[in-house]
């Protein structure tokens, strides 16, 4: 009965860890940040990874602001790490979301994925994302072709998990919900927002995690979707 899928993006289709690994190893060896003390590019970025982590969790529950997320996860960062105060590089949010956003690497198959099932439902991405950098992933990994919508969360005004977001997709998309099915890594977000709000949801899970019990469907490669769809 599925003709409509929802994707995510980040961590999804688009692989944050891993352009956000590129763009800091370049930043660390810019911005000398061994000369300041932070003698470990990978320590650097294990620690961001974890600090980002944390405050989009937040950010999906609405407990923090866009604002907030950017100007704490690095600032953060710095200060686990040792970093002086007076050191921080204030640029560096900056200039991470500038290079970022432009980084191409998808998760396997994404592409491949894409192209299987968008010749046979409607394709659509519901982000919370912000929407700059939303755009820009979109129009420079040729992913725009293969999406009927971009939903983006800043234009609605709600994040996922809130049901608001998800009934704005479904009527975007003109699609009911019997016809529907998200498909994320965020249990919070993606599959209980989408759970919660009735849809069938399908957990994104290239880390192995813990399935939770009542979570049904999970797939670990996204190709999984053409033996499933």
């Amino acid at each position: 009965m599925t003709k409509h899928i929802f994707f995510d993006l980040d961590h999804t289709i688009w692989d944050f860890d891993k352009n956000a690994a590129e763009t800091l190893t370049e930043l660390y060896t810019a911005y000398k940040l061994q000369e300041l003390g932070l003698t470990s590019a990978p320590a650097f970025i294990e620690t961001y990874t974890a600090n980002n982590h944390a405050l989009w969790a937040a950010y999906h529950l609405g407990k923090i602001t866009k604002e907030t997320l950017r100007a704490e996860r690095f600032h953060k960062t710095f200060l686990q790490l040792g970093l002086h105060p007076d050191h921080v590089p204030h640029q560096f949010e900056e200039d991470y979301v500038a290079i970022s956003p432009t980084k191409r690497n998808l998760f396997e198959g994404a592409l491949e994925v894409l192209d299987y099932l968008s010749k046979k439902y409607t394709l659509h991405i519901i982000s919370n994302g912000f929407k700059e950098t939303t755009l820009t992933k979109m129009e420079l990994c040729a992913l725009n072709p293969y999406f009927e919508n971009v939903i983006i969360s800043e234009d609605v005004g709600v994040n996922k998990p809130d049901q608001k977001i998800f009934k704005h997709a479904l009527d975007k998309a003109k699609a009911n919900i019997a016809e529907s099915i998200m498909i994320g890594d965020s249990l919070e977000a993606d599959i209980y927002g989408a759970q919660n709000f009735g849809m069938e949801a399908i957990f994104f899970n290239p880390l192995r995690l813990e399935k939770p019990a009542d979570v049904p469907r999970q797939i670990f490669h996204l190709q999984e979707l053409m033996e499933q769809f």
